[in-house]
Order: C-alpha cells, then structure tokens, then sequence
C-alpha cells in the first residue's frame, strides 16, 4: 500500500471517528412512559408506519409527530420521521431525525444510509462521506458498503481516498471485477496508466478464458495510442471468441489510424457480419458514414454494412431506416424506398420515415403509391403538414385536382409558421386552381409563392406558361420566363416557355430563336410541334409540316391539334 493510500485510510478513520462521536454526544436519556402513553405512542407510530407505504406523506408526519411527543428517544421512530421527511422533500428535518436515529441507535446500518442520502440530497458530500466511513466502522459486517463509500469519494473527487476504500474492500473480500475496474478508472484519471494495466493485468490472469478481460486491457492500449499492445491483445481476445464484434470494431480503428485500409475494412466487414454488434452499435457506426456520402471510395462499404445490419437484425426497424439512408444517398432511390417500407413493417411511429419514403415515391413518379403510403401517414399523423402537401401533390399527379386543393389547403393551415413549406403548398395550389379553370385563385397562389421566394424558378416557369396560354398579363410572363431563360440558357422547358410567351406576342423571329435552342438537346413533342408552329407563322409551311410529323415520331406531349396539322397543312389552335 502506498504512503498516499496509508494517509486517506488514517483519515478516513478520523473521519469516522468525528462522526460516531457526534453520533453518541448528548443522546437524552429515555423518557418513562406510563402503560396508557406507551400504548398511545404505539398505536401512533404503527398508523403513521402505514402512511408512509400508502405515500400519504403529510398523514403519516401528522401521526409520527404526535408519537414522537409522547417517545423522542425511540430510535426506530426518529428514523421513520427521517424517512417520511425525505420522501416529502423536506431534508433538513430528514437530516435532523436521521442523525438523532444514529445517536439512539449505533449499530443499524439502514439508520446510517438513510442519513448518508440526506446529506448527498443536499450536497453534504463531506457529511455523508463521515456517515458512511462511521457506518463501516461500527455496523457489524458492512464492509460491503466500502463500495458507496468509494462512489461517494469519487463524485467528490477525492481519488486518493476513493482508492483506500477500495483497497480496504479488496483486502476484506478479495480481488474482484468491480474493485478492479474502478480502480483502474482511479488510475487513469491520475495519469497513471501502467498501475491501470497493472489491475487488469490481475483480471486477465485471474479470468483466462474471459475475452472480455483481454479487449478491455486492448482498448485501454488503444485509448492510450499504444496500437501495437492493442493490436495484440485484440487478436489474442478473438483467439478467445472468434465473433467477438467489440475486438474486429477495435482492430478496424487500429488499422485505420496506421493507414491499413484493407486490413481495418476488412475487420469492419467481420464485426458487421456478427450478432455479437447490437443494432444500436450498428447504427452510431453507420450514421458516421451518412455524413461522408455520396463518395465513390465509400459507397460500395457503406452499402454492404448496411446489407449487413439488415441481414444480422432482420427485425430491427432501425436497420431498414438506416439502409433506406444510404441507399438514398447513394443514388439507389428504388432500393431506399422499399427499404423504408419494411421499416414501416417494424415500427409505423418514425414520422421522419414515412416522409422519406413519400418522397421517393413522388420521385420515382409512383403516383399511385404516393397516394396508398400518404393516406396510411395521415392516419397516424393528421398534423403533419408535409404529409398533406404529398398526398396533395399525388392528387395532382393523379388528375384529381379538386381532391388535390382539398388537401393542399387543408395542409396549408397547418404550415403558417414555416414560409418555405408554404411557398410550397402555394406553388402545387396555382398548379391545381389552374388544373380547375380558377385562374384568380391560381394566380393568387403563384403570387403568393412568389412573394416567399422571388426566384422560384418552377413557380416562375408555370405561371408565365399558363398566362400565356390564356393571353394574360404577358409582359409578366415574358419577364418571368425571361429570368428563368437567363439563369438556365440551356434548358428545353424553360425556353419552350419563354418562345411561347414571345408566340403570344407574336415575335416569331424570337419565339424562332428560343425554340432553335431548345431543340438542341430536346426530345419533347411539344417543343418540336411548337417549333412547326412558329415556321408557319414566319411562312416557312414545308419546314412546318416536317418538324410537326417528327413530333409525331417523338411520342407523347404534342396537342389534340397534331394530326389536324399534318393532315390539311395548316395551323390550328
């Protein structure tokens, strides 16, 4: 025993001693009772004893107040006074009684605990402490209660005297795991990194064919940048379990800090692979590679602990979230999706889920999807207003507009504190009133939108599309598209628009220009019969009718008019 461990064991004994010697000072002598008091004060401290189990806490002060009148001497009473003072909240008098408990009666041990948790209730760490050490002191058999004293010290910070009680617990019951390990953690907190060992070293020896004693001491070699001794000692840990996840975990670190990439990908593989690595493990690891994707150096791994998660914790709906995640970051938007429903299949009350798993079937335009998987979101969380913005926008994709306003403002009402969520809801409503021949209110919508987020490029793309198609306001809409073209020169949509616009006002020679761009790199019908359309307005009819067959060749997207057009050679509208 060091010198340091030698002066905190004789000062733990002064300690004690102070305390068992406040403990006895000035301890009254019993009062005599007549038969009739005795009675009484029995009868009062038994009703007040049921009080305190039924937690009538202001009954059973009541009750045993009036005993104490008759017996304050009574050691048992004082501490039930104590009892019920504490679990009222009122610790000075638990205190007060706790400690007159003590005095009455030295050698109950239960009087002492009581007494040591209304002092630390009160951050009396000192007083506490001296009640425990008198407690070890005078109880019979208590060593046991070393190991509060040792917590006690510690949560004040007084290693040196946390560490002889533990060694006072070592030499009364002989080497264990607890003393070791807190000892260790002493130790360590000193700085003191090879008595740390030391202690398990000891457990190792004492548990040869315990793994869990061999990786501790490896991670405390890793912990310390001693990666070799760790290293080593892993290894030696998985001789003892083969399937140990905590020593592949460690060995993968270890490799990763010495720049061993295939070595530590390949423990990282092997503690995914086994049962041993709890879900929640699984997660914190793999939530590290959220942050680093998409990366092509990381992606196939990220994927294949994912795999891994699922196939070990087949169960666990945190593993398909978590797999759903990294699917969506690495571009596998089906995979993510279906992995987000069999999540849903595990635990339905992760609204963040649902939301991922509506978005990506709005993505992957599964209308009909969208519309099943909102719908079941909305029976479960009819406040989430995002949710009635989905089944809004599946409503729409799905042509049923006026079911689609009916979510949209419903979801609207629902989003007034969130400006950009609103914005939202606005630009999907000027899509629908549209939809409805409500022009004012579609209008009203975009302008709404827009007065959130002036540059919403969709919003400014649609309302300048749909005003010209109407014939309104189109000096709006050519400033409107006009801003789009110029922030995407390049694309085919955005400048169909913007050459419809100019159609409109009949400035074929721009409309002309526009569309001769877009034509560039589209494939849409209705560009190139747009494209027809203006040469028959500049006179170019041969040029008309070619561009409109090959929009008949493109597919989908031409106007009810496209047959008509190339039947009589003429323009219809």
């Amino acid at each position: 025993m060091s010198r340091a461990e030698r002066r905190a064991i004789a000062k733990q004994q002064r300690e004690a001693d102070k305390a068992q010697a406040a403990a006895k000072k000035n301890v009254p002598a019993a009062p005599v009772l007549s038969e009739r008091d005795r009675e009484v004060s029995e009868s009062l401290f038994v009703d007040g004893v049921k009080y305190v189990l039924l937690e009538d806490y202001p009954k059973a002060l009541d009750r045993l107040g009036k005993a104490y009148s008759f017996n304050p001497t009574n050691a048992a009473l004082n501490y039930k006074l104590a009892e019920a003072s504490l679990l009222s909240g009122n610790l000075r008098d638990a205190t007060n009684y706790g400690a007159a408990a003590v005095r009455l009666d030295p050698k109950n041990a239960y009087y002492y605990l009581l007494l040591a948790q209304a002092q630390a209730s009160q951050k009396q760490y000192d007083a506490a402490t001296r009640t425990y050490a008198a407690l070890v002191k005078e109880v019979p058999d208590s060593g046991g209660y070393l190991f509060n004293l040792s917590d006690l010290y510690l949560a004040q910070g007084k290693l040196p005297e946390a560490l002889s009680t533990l060694t006072q617990a070592e030499q009364q019951f002989g080497p264990s795991d607890e003393v070791s390990f807190k000892k260790q953690q002493i130790y360590l907190k000193q700085n003191k990194l090879d008595l740390a060992l030391a202690e398990g070293n000891k457990l190792v020896a004492a548990n040869p064919d315990q793994p869990r004693y061999v990786l501790a001491q490896a991670q405390m070699y890793a912990a310390n940048d001693r990666l070799p001794d760790a290293i080593r000692l892993a290894q030696e840990a998985l001789k003892l379990d083969p399937s140990s996840a905590g020593a592949h975990l460690l060995l993968a670190d270890a490799y990763r800090q010495q720049k061993q990439a295939e070595a530590s990908e390949k423990e990282l593989r092997l503690a995914f692979d086994s049962p041993a690595l709890d879900i929640d493990n699984a997660v914190r690891i793999l939530a590290s590679y959220l942050k680093q994707l998409p990366n092509p150096a990381l992606n196939q791994l990220a994927l294949d602990l994912a795999a891994a998660t699922v196939r070990t914790h087949p169960k666990e709906a945190k593993a398909y979230a978590l797999s759903g995640d990294v699917q969506t970051l690495t571009g596998r938007k089906r995979e993510a999706r279906n992995a987000y429903l069999k999540a849903l299949k595990f635990d339905n009350t992760r609204y963040q889920v649902w939301q991922q798993a509506v978005l990506l079937d709005a993505e992957l335009g599964q209308t009909d999807s969208l519309l099943v998987h909102s719908e079941q979101a909305l029976e479960l969380f009819p406040n989430q207003a995002s949710m009635w913005f989905f089944n809004g926008t599946g409503l729409l994709m799905k042509k049923q507009p006026q079911q689609a306003v009916a979510s949209l403002e419903h979801g609207r009402k629902l989003a007034t504190d969130t400006p950009e969520l609103l914005a939202q809801f606005d630009a999907q409503l000027g899509d629908a009133y549209h939809a409805l021949k409500e022009y004012d209110k579609s209008d009203a919508a975009y302008d709404a939108a827009l007065a959130i987020d002036a540059n919403n490029w969709a919003v400014l793309n649609n309302y300048s599309y749909y005003l010209s198609l109407r014939g309104q306001q189109l000096a709006k809409a050519k400033e409107m598209s006009g801003r789009v073209v110029k922030e995407f020169p390049a694309s085919d949509t955005y400048l169909d628009t913007y050459a419809w616009v100019l159609y409109k006002q009949k400035d074929y020679a721009g409309a002309r220009t526009a569309l001769e761009t877009a034509l560039k790199t589209t494939k849409d019908a209705s560009v190139i019969e747009h494209y027809g359309d203006v040469l028959y307005q500049l006179g170019e009819k041969e040029p008309a009718l070619a561009a409109w067959q090959r929009a008949r060749k493109a597919g989908g997207g031409a106007s009810e008019f496209l047959d008509r057009k190339i039947r009589d050679r003429k323009l219809y509208e």
